[in-house]
């Protein structure tokens, strides 16, 4: 036995080695690959030390030279750049209801395909995964002519209306709540919640991971959302922050000392809304993969 048990020992420090250099070499290369996906950010941060004369004669590049590093952009853009936090505050007004709405409504469908049983739920259901596979360049014009039609152009109804209710949060939710027993529904009916009590009480705090996780991708699509907004727009005070951020190229001269500056602090919110729910957000997507 001992002889069992030594052998079992040698057998183990022999698989050691092997599973600390897989283990090793798995962090190197994460290492590098989250390097290799941070140059970019890094070479806009370092450009927005540079002259924006400097910027188009030279481009991008990953050394910040301390001498001659200025910080003339980041003066422009707070001091003399009143449009730009125009953009900044249309653009976080419209992504924070877009998102509440959106996650909102998308619950409210999902849920209703998870919990109840109603005629024709499976064809309302494969509707839905339809409206998936569509892409958004086919529905772009019957939904322009639609918003005219309703008179919502220039607006920023026009904007958010399209979008309440995402096809894929709808899908991902309706395969999250399948994932939760139906005792706990049953128990708030035999306690006399109402349906829409045991919906807010009940069923949205199991869903906090889901909701998470949902309001980091639709957040981060409503925020970079550029083409939709250009297409409904009108009015410069209400363009937001990819539309203004593009008008600073124009045929007569490009404004690359705001714009490189403009465009570093435009990625910080999503940044911000990622490190703020991370934890939830892979539990989400992960309990989102398994779950249904």
């Amino acid at each position: 036995m001992a002889n069992a048990m030594a052998g079992g020992r040698v057998r183990r420090r022999s698989h050691n080695p092997k599973k600390k250099l897989i283990k090793a070499l798995m962090i190197l290369f994460f290492i590098a690959m989250a390097i290799l996906i941070l140059l970019p950010f890094w070479a806009v941060f370092v450009g927005t030390f540079q002259d924006g004369s400097m910027l188009i004669r030279y481009g991008l590049n990953l050394k910040l030279d301390f001498a001659e590093a200025s910080f003339k952009n980041y003066v422009m853009l707070f001091t003399d750049s009143g449009d730009y936090f125009r953009w900044f505050f249309n653009s976080m007004l419209l992504t924070v209801i877009q998102v509440i709405a959106t996650l909102l409504i998308s619950a409210f469908v999902a849920y209703g395909f998870a919990a109840y049983n109603f005629k024709f739920k499976n064809f309302f259901f494969v509707c839905v995964l339809l409206i998936m596979s569509v892409p958004f360049e086919m529905l772009m014009l019957p939904l322009y002519v639609q918003i005219n039609d309703m008179h919502l152009s220039d607006s920023y109804a026009a904007i958010m209306l399209p979008f309440m209710a995402h096809a894929s949060t709808i899908f991902f939710f309706r395969q999250y709540l399948t994932g939760v027993p139906k005792e706990i529904i049953e128990a708030g009916r035999i306690d006399g919640s109402s349906e829409y009590g045991i919906f807010f009480k009940l069923i949205i705090p199991v869903m906090k991971p889901s909701f998470a996780a949902m309001a980091i991708l639709n957040g981060m699509n409503s925020w970079n959302n550029f083409l939709w907004p250009l297409l409904v727009l009108r009015s410069g005070k209400k363009y937001t922050l990819p539309i203004g951020l593009n008008t600073l190229l124009t045929p007569y001269g490009n404004n690359y000392d705001l714009l490189i500056v403009g465009s570093f602090f435009s990625v910080l919110p999503i940044l911000i809304l990622f490190l703020c729910f991370q934890k939830y957000f892979i539990e989400g997507m992960t309990a989102g993969a398994v779950k249904g």
